[in-house]
């Protein structure tokens, strides 16, 4: 088996890496320091076609595939996690339910302006008293005539309150199955809707640059015909878009890892003590092979599940397996990276403190550990409890 790169991902990797650290290292540090949304650089990456990379050139994309999508959201957090959730998010979770679940009419409706970076869409999933539980689905759509009425509340809802969100597919309960189980649908609510309030922006330990917020639906009305997909195969397909997404937060994972080893290796070159550069202590040495192995693995593990997903092969045990081993590795680098830098590594100026700060959600965003640990264990055959 070859991991190594075609020309065509190559000159993409290349480019991603070169605009990360020309455009997006020099300016990202005030924005996360304001807790600021970074409207230029998304709108760079949009005329870029990054949030166009998987979708055909009929919808506005760029032809590419997932595996592009996650070559990218890499090269992107190997500098800053912010900006590459916030493309994750946008095209994982606002764009692909479109394109995968979508009719013709909402793919040439919503599309066009998402793949180019104008329009961002969110994936209202999550509730405050869900969470790993989305099964325990709260928010209702009721049919009123040819509306749908919504009511409830969503919550850590990625890019549902910028300027440029244009939709928010919903997971709601719309009836109850032949054997009492619920139906949940997946519905599109436009940005704007009457009813539906946009809460401010959480105050978050990381990922300060990118937009999170709760979204409450008080009898929210949309047309019917904004349902997305078939009615009562919303839990299903939105478990095929996190299988997806654990792939794409695997990647942006290994982007954190590899960023924390540029970092930590730059600093063990320049940090002089006692006489000599740190970097020939053999103690930062060993930590920094470590690093260095934690994101050469979590780089094998995202291209083996992407890889299995674009030939069409089963690969929700490895998009668990990828998610949780990068994910974990992200946390251990970025502690590890702090360490090495000292106190430099506790203040904000310094890349690391903001990749510390970033890495520890990504063992619980698109499925805790513990989930993908379950995942994994039913993957082998294991009684559920």
């Amino acid at each position: 088996m070859d991991h190594r790169l075609s020309e065509e991902y190559e000159a993409l990797r290349a480019t991603v890496e070169e605009f990360a650290h020309d455009v997006v290292a020099p300016k990202i540090g005030a924005f996360y320091e304001r807790e600021e949304f970074p409207y230029e650089i998304v709108a760079q990456m949009g005329r870029m076609g990054l949030f166009g990379l998987p979708f055909p050139e009929e919808y506005g994309g760029m032809g590419g595939d997932y595996f592009a999508l996650c070559l990218a959201l890499e090269e992107l957090a190997r500098v800053d996690s912010s900006v590459a959730i916030t493309l994750e998010a946008g095209v994982s979770l606002g764009a692909m339910p479109v394109y995968r679940f979508g009719t013709e009419e909402q793919k040439q409706q919503w599309l066009p302006k998402l793949c180019g970076g104008e329009m961002l869409g969110a994936f209202g999933l999550t509730e405050p008293g869900g969470g790993s539980d989305a099964g325990g689905t709260r928010t209702t759509a009721v049919l009123d005539g040819d509306e749908w009425v919504i009511n409830g509340t969503k919550c850590f809802i990625t890019n549902s309150g910028t300027d440029i969100t244009g939709l928010i597919t919903v997971t709601a309960v719309t009836g109850n199955k032949a054997d009492g189980r619920k139906e949940i649908s997946s519905i599109i609510v436009p940005s704007g809707t009457p009813g539906l309030t946009v809460a401010p922006k959480y105050s978050k330990v990381g990922w300060n640059a990118s937009d999170t917020r709760e979204l409450s639906f008080a009898d929210v009305r949309v047309p019917a015909a904004n349902l997305l997909g078939e009615r009562g195969r919303g839990y299903a397909n939105f478990l095929r878009t996190l299988d997806e997404g654990r792939i794409a937060i695997a990647a942006l994972s290994t982007g954190l890892s590899q960023g924390c080893v540029d970092e930590s290796v730059k600093y063990a070159h320049e940090r002089q003590a006692f006489g000599h550069p740190i970097g020939a202590n053999q103690a930062i040495q060993f930590k920094l092979a470590d690093m260095r192995l934690r994101a050469h693995t979590s780089r094998l593990a995202y291209y083996d599940a992407a890889s299995r997903m674009l030939t069409g092969e089963p690969f929700k045990a490895e998009a668990a397996m990828a998610k949780l081993y990068c994910s974990e590795a992200a946390v251990t680098n970025a502690r590890e990276a702090t360490q090495i830098h000292g106190g430099y590594g506790f203040m904000n100026e310094f890349p690391v403190a903001r990749m510390w700060r970033d890495s520890k959600i990504l063992e619980i965003g698109e499925g805790t550990s513990e989930v993908q640990r379950m995942l994994i264990a039913r993957d082998m055959g294991l009684p559920e409890a």
